[in-house]
Parts: structure tokens; C-alpha cells; sequence
């Protein structure tokens, strides 16, 4: 019977270096993300303002989620066939349209309600 060759610690760095690496790359990534308070505007679809409100707006790049004092909107995964020339846009569950409008303008529309709420965040604060 041949012996195995003892493993040499050059052979072990890859490995080690991975499982060290890892944990710090994924606890980067999904680091905790309180949101940012930005001031938003309420109209109807016509254009008439209705006034202005508040929400906590956390930005997830592909999604984002909307929370306000009696409205709670998560966006779900938001899509565009071409982000250069369409507005990224999803459905809520709860029947409200989710766009994002840049990195720091959001819009949350219920046609059955006549609203549209447009929100403004401080710039990079998300």
C-alpha cells in the first residue's frame, strides 16, 4: 500500500485563507441596513398635492422597502428590460407600483386609491 505524501502548509493557505475570508466577505454584504428618513410628496395621479409626509426608506439596490405611519411596502425584486430607458418597477403585494427613480428618488402609485407618494432622500445617505 502507497502512503499519502504529508500535506505541506503552502497546500493548506488557499483553504484557510477562504474560510477566513468568507465570513468577512458575507458579513460586509448583508450588514445590518436601518434605512434613511426621507420627505416625501402626496398627490393624486392628476398632479394635485395633497401635502407632504415622511418615510424610512431602506435601499437594497434591487429592491427597496417603504415604511411609513400607517403604510408598510416592501418592493420586491424591481425589473426593467432596459434600466437605460425604463424606470426599474415592480408590484407590491398590496397592489402598489414601486419604482425607482434614481439612487436617492423613490415612488410608491395606487391607481385604486388615486395617490402617488414620490420620495427624496439625502444624497448617498441610503
Amino acid at each position: 500500500m502507497r502512503w499519502l505524501d504529508p500535506l505541506k502548509l503552502s497546500d493548506l493557505f488557499p483553504a484557510t485563507a477562504l474560510l477566513i475570508a468568507a465570513p468577512l466577505l458575507l458579513s460586509a454584504c448583508s450588514s445590518d441596513n436601518n434605512g434613511m428618513v426621507c420627505e416625501g410628496k402626496v398627490e393624486t395621479l392628476s398632479g394635485q398635492v395633497l401635502g407632504n409626509t415622511e418615510g424610512k426608506i431602506i435601499d437594497r439596490f434591487t429592491s427597496f422597502h417603504v415604511t411609513m405611519d400607517k403604510l408598510k411596502l416592501e418592493s420586491g425584486e424591481l425589473y426593467s428590460s432596459n434600466p437605460q430607458q425604463y424606470i426599474p418597477s415592480a408590484v407590491t403585494r398590496e397592489g402598489w407600483l414601486a419604482q425607482r427613480l434614481s439612487d436617492t428618488r423613490f415612488s410608491v402609485i395606487n391607481e385604486q386609491q388615486d395617490r402617488m407618494i414620490t420620495f427624496s432622500c439625502p444624497a448617498r445617505a441610503i
